[in-house]
């Protein structure tokens, strides 16, 4: 979950957030807030590179994500520079089947600290959420969301030393 996502502010670092999230094998994100041109973008994006089962939703009570997402068995993540580092509970957090990760975009309150379950920092310094999001999933994916092949994708890239090699899959 996006928390905080303000549209005239974050959107290009909101949409990145959503774009890792799919490319290394999240199967959704929840924004907080109102911004159905960024939810378009990233659907459109699903609609051509793949991924149908990645869902874009918009959410305006973020609280009760987090409420229900626990009422319901699942565990919440919190990434914050603040938390225990990753090493420490990466093996934890692993065998956990149903995570809600809330990322951060302005200052988050202190009720998010309180009721994850885990707050957890890639490194104690400042840096990107996009960059925590994405090392977060590879570790508990241990790499394994690098090969991922969306086979729905009407698009597809074909890894090349040199060069580019994009194909249309839906014009064979």
């Amino acid at each position: 979950m996006r928390l905080g996502h303000r549209p005239h502010r974050d959107k290009r670092v909101t949409t990145h957030v959503a774009l890792v999230a799919r490319a290394f094998g999240a199967r959704g994100v929840f924004i907080d807030g109102y911004d159905e041109s960024l939810v378009n973008k990233v659907r459109k994006t699903v609609e051509y590179w793949g991924g149908s089962y990645f869902e874009v939703r918009l959410v305006s009570d973020p609280k009760g994500l987090v409420r229900q997402w626990r009422e319901n068995g699942g565990k919440v993540i919190h990434l914050t520079m603040y938390g225990i580092n990753l090493p420490e509970v990466e093996n934890r957090i692993r065998e956990i089947d149903n995570l809600l990760i809330v990322v951060g975009s302005e200052k988050v309150e202190g009720w998010y600290y309180t009721n994850a379950d885990f707050n957890v920092a890639v490194s104690n310094q400042p840096h990107s959420e996009v960059a925590a999001l994405a090392i977060l999933l590879d570790r508990l994916y241990k790499g394994d969301e690098l090969n991922i092949v969306f086979r729905d994708a009407k698009i597809r890239i074909i890894p090349q030393e040199r060069g580019k090699k994009v194909i249309r899959t839906d014009e064979q």
